[in-house]
């Protein structure tokens, strides 16, 4: 038989190549993978950039308030008595002294009537007692009667006569009624609402419409005590709701010298120029008002705003197409763009993804947008 043999290793050895196992082993593992060799991405990214514009903000405030006419009333008979007939309706544009309304003239004429008949009457005992009063001095003269009787006569004479100056007065108040049961306009305008219907029975200045004088309309608004040094500057706009990209001029008309009693504030009222025919009475109206001093600034939509954490700032992009960080003034910040200051007019930033890139990213512009979006 033949007998096996092997090499035992012998102690030395074995610790030598455990010394020299960590120096090997990465030289022996290393022909096994490729060598890679870092690289910079040099890929240029697309981004939409905004021109800057720069706009005049006067830092103004804005107040909600109503449109109304300059003059309204509340129109009612002077005279009381049943509507007979009622000749217009809400919305009817009326001329001056053009007729709304008529009340039942019978009463009135029934009472014209009266009071000509106490006239009469009075100028009747008025010359009855103007006759006696004249022979009563005549017989006073001659020596006939006392001074005393002659008196009472001469004092008969002017009650009488009096009365019937107050029984002409009476007439005539008694006409002018009957000339009250026409309700007409006091001037030109519109009819807002109507308070009685024919055939209702009506007090003497009880409420039958209102009416809203024509004229340029104006807007009322309750102004705090912070916006009273704003309120008579110029410059101030309005803007409908109905139409929010309209504005148009105001000039303030009234503005009240103390405050209300509950909210504390003041009442304004300014006049609109120009205001087209389509503007109604009653629409909710916004008043802007100038601030002191006007600044440039730059509407930027608000995913062009980025902070790294030392204050606001935007991305430039340069014409090389590398980003230059700008810092800016935050001045307002609205729903879905901001107002800031510190730029120059027709630089081009980053207007989305601001928070996305570093100064080392190279870029190109793939869309302009409009810096009013």
């Amino acid at each position: 038989m033949l007998s096996r043999c092997r090499a035992v290793p012998s102690r030395g050895g074995m610790l030598t190549l455990l010394l020299l196992l960590p120096v090997l082993l990465p030289m022996l593992l290393g022909g096994c993978f490729e060598r890679t060799e870092a690289s910079m991405d040099r890929t240029k990214r697309p981004v939409q950039v905004v021109v800057v514009a720069l706009t005049d903000d006067r830092a103004g405030r804005s107040y909600s308030g109503i449109i109304r006419a300059r003059r309204e009333a509340v129109l009612g008979f002077r005279a009381g008595g049943r509507i007979a007939a009622r000749l217009v309706d809400v919305g009817a544009r009326v001329a001056p002294d053009e007729v709304l309304a008529r009340l039942d003239p019978a009463d009135l004429a029934l009472g014209l009537r009266s009071a000509a008949a106490d006239l009469a009457a009075a100028q009747a005992e008025a010359a009855q007692a103007a006759a006696d009063a004249a022979r009563s001095a005549r017989l006073r003269a001659d020596g006939w009667i006392a001074a005393a009787a002659d008196g009472a006569k001469q004092a008969a004479a002017q009650a009488a006569t009096e009365r019937a100056a107050a029984a002409r007065a009476a007439v005539a108040l008694a006409r002018n009624r009957l000339s009250y049961a026409e309700l007409r306009a006091p001037a030109a305008g519109v009819i807002t609402a109507v308070m009685r219907d024919g055939g209702s029975v009506v007090a003497e200045g009880e409420p039958v419409f209102a009416f809203a004088e024509a004229g340029p309309p104006e807007i009322e608004v309750e102004l705090p005590e912070q916006a009273l040094p704003q309120a008579r500057r110029p410059g101030a706009s309005v803007t409908l709701w109905a139409h929010p990209g309209e504005h148009w001029p105001a000039t303030l008309r009234e503005l009240a010298p103390a405050a209300s009693g509950r909210l504390r504030t003041y009442t304004a009222r300014y006049v609109l120029q120009g205001a087209p025919a389509w503007v109604a009475l009653g629409m909710t109206a916004t008043l802007d008002l100038p601030g002191e001093a006007a600044d440039r600034v730059a509407v930027l939509p608000a995913a062009a705003l980025n902070d790294r954490g030392d204050g606001p700032s935007v991305w430039q992009v340069t014409a090389e197409g590398t980003l230059a960080e700008r810092r800016v003034t935050l001045r307002r910040l609205e729903q879905d763009r901001v107002i800031v200051s510190g730029l120059d007019g027709g630089e081009q930033v980053v207007a989305v993804g601001a928070q996305k890139l570093d100064p080392n990213a190279r870029v190109r512009i793939a869309d302009i947008r409009p810096a009013t979006e």
